[in-house]
């Protein structure tokens, strides 16, 4: 049977076919999906972890029982795992354990562009990458069979158009992979020094033995079209290449790209006039090559930058522009992205915007904090590094600038990594003011269950924890919790604790609009009160536009939450009541 997948679902079919047994993540686009797809499989026990270092270990602990285990996470949140990953690379494994990593080349959703084949490298990890949705599964089901047959972790590299494109996969049958046993063995898994040296003596020899395996693996197969022309590819970069050049080229396409071929490499590249490498992002399989002494054309023509197009390569490698297409007579309108109807946050960046203050930002949909009319967000770094910047920012400033300044970090990332943070302001004698967006769910990357809603991945109730008494055991003795669509009660709040001599922290608590629990009822319209100061229009809400310079109110995307009524000084704006 065949069916229709995405790539993540054809990784979440893999790992269930390989017979894994536990998958730990924390959601972040492009690789959400795949968590999301597993939680369908009854046979595989699935979690969201507080972050990505949890979900790594998680995963290592339960390979190291003898279970098959996967964790899966963005790029970005591969440098927050990355300590235990280095390690298991030394320990090894017991059941197979695949790490999959969702890169996103053009930045769709992410605060930078950087490419995991480095971290495969660094770490000395075997790293797979898929080209299509039937690679993606098969590649999954190889990997934790190599990753037993190694002794080594397996990286499944992929990027935003293989996580969310689709083509056909074949269906198979879930293998029967038993648990191994459990052995007590010290000198593998306790990575004190005198072990660890001994270890790194066996990630040499496994990277001898991965490169040996790399040259007669059909992960790396050769295509042959009678062509001059050479193509050593990966990836998505393989599909884009095969649509624009089809026959007039030649291809060695890369399915393991850590550790890579060499002989395999020279002897393909000694068939040509000419040897493209096309590979998006940073010059890996061309370093490779060149340290090989095989003359590649590679960025020179390629950018650095970005997502390549089957247009750009047409056209670097065979000069052949594509046909021109007919063009719109007007420009279409840009569409950059906004806070929903009814968004919680809204209320609070109207707030801070209109008290000017200095706002050390973090990743979620309040970074949309930072574009107009609100422009609210000054900083926007990593997840929780919010709440650690704004200490560090008051402790080079002062004690006047740190009156002016507040950190804003959601509730879902304060249980990734702004506790820490927090800590540090009270060990080391901060003064800041926290303000902890509570949204009641992990809103950017389609609302995934955290530890602050009380329900699990499946949704199943748990233990919900309190931030008021979280922040209170971090040593925070002024903790308010206020409604941000409260404009006068949360303006007043948040005046007094800037100016408080203390560290403090302010819950702004209202739940995504977009929740299946919120119930809205009405739409707002504007009465003949409206004195067109347009004062609304500061919200930055999309149901609030001009019509020939007056406000109108939009009611197919009015959802009645009410702070336009909260904010307009002429009372001019009133609700109606389906």
């Amino acid at each position: 049977m065949k069916k229709l997948l995405i790539g993540n679902a054809a990784v979440a079919r893999g790992a269930y076919e390989a017979g894994v047994n536990v998958v730990a993540s924390y959601p972040g686009t492009p690789s959400t999906e795949i968590t999301e797809e597993i939680v369908k499989f009854n046979e595989i026990y699935a979690e969201w972890s507080p972050n990505e270092k949890v979900a790594a270990e998680v995963a290592i602990g339960a390979s190291i029982a003898g279970a098959r285990a996967m964790s899966c996470m963005k790029h970005v949140g591969l440098n927050v795992m990355a300590d235990p990953v280095f390690t298991v690379s030394y320990t090894g494994v017991n059941g197979g354990l695949v790490f999959c990593v969702a890169d996103d080349p053009g930045m769709h959703s992410s605060q930078n562009e950087q490419d995991s084949r480095h971290y495969a490298k660094a770490s000395k990890i075997m790293m797979l990458e898929p080209s299509d949705s039937a690679e993606c599964k098969e590649y999954t089901k190889l990997a934790f069979d190599l990753s037993e047959k190694f002794d080594t972790p397996v990286f499944l590299r992929l990027s935003t158009r293989v996580s969310h494109s689709q083509s056909l996969v074949e269906l198979g049958e879930r293998e029967d992979v038993k648990v191994k046993d459990y052995e007590k063995n010290p000198a593998k898994y306790v990575m004190m020094p005198g072990n660890a040296i001994k270890r790194h003596v066996e990630v040499e020899k496994r990277i001898e033995a991965l490169t040996e395996f790399a040259e007669n693996t059909e992960l790396n197969t050769v295509e042959k079209n009678g062509s001059k022309i050479g193509v050593i590819t990966a990836g998505v970069a393989y599909a884009y290449a095969k649509e624009a050049l089809g026959d007039k080229a030649d291809f060695l396409k890369l399915g393991m790209v850590y550790p890579m071929p060499k002989q395999k490499i020279i002897d393909f590249a000694n068939n040509y006039d000419k040897v493209y490498v096309i590979e998006e992002l940073d010059p890996v399989i061309e370093d490779h090559c060149k340290a090989l002494g095989v003359e590649v054309i590679g960025k020179e023509v390629f950018t650095l930058l970005g997502e390549y197009t089957p247009t750009m390569i047409k056209k670097a490698v065979l000069g052949e522009a594509e046909k021109e297409v007919a063009e719109l007579s007007e420009a279409i309108p840009v569409r950059p992205p906004v806070m929903c109807a009814g968004c919680p946050h809204r209320g609070t960046f109207y707030v801070l915007k209109k008290l000017g203050l200095v706002v050390s930002g973090d990743i979620g949909c309040y970074t949309l904090g930072a574009t107009p009319p609100l422009q609210s967000v000054d900083t926007t770094i990593c997840m929780g590094a919010s709440v650690s910047a704004a200490h560090g920012m008051a402790k080079a400033q002062g004690a006047e600038f740190n009156k002016k300044l507040v950190s804003v970090i959601g509730d879902s990332t304060f249980m990734h990594s702004g506790i820490t943070g927090l800590i540090d302001i009270v060990y080391n004698k901060g003064n800041n003011t926290v303000i902890i967006l509570d949204n009641s769910i992990t809103g950017m990357t389609g609302h995934q269950e955290n530890p602050t809603t009380g329900r699990t991945i499946r949704g199943e109730a748990t233990k919900q924890v309190d931030l008021v008494a979280l922040c209170k055991a971090c040593g925070i003795e002024h903790i308010t919790v206020c409604d941000p669509f409260d404009i006068k009660e949360f303006e007043k709040v948040v005046k007094a604790e800037t100016e408080r001599e203390e560290p403090s922290v302010i819950i702004a608590q209202r739940p995504c609009a977009l929740l299946k629990t919120v119930k809205y009822s009405g739409v707002c319209k504007i009465t003949d009160k409206c004195k067109n100061c347009k004062m609304c229009m500061k919200l930055g809400c999309p149901a609030i536009t001009l019509k020939d310079d007056k406000v109108v109110i939009d009611s197919t995307q009015c959802n009645g939450c009410g702070l336009c009524i909260n904010v307009c000084p002429f009372g001019a704006i009133e609700k109606e009541e389906n």
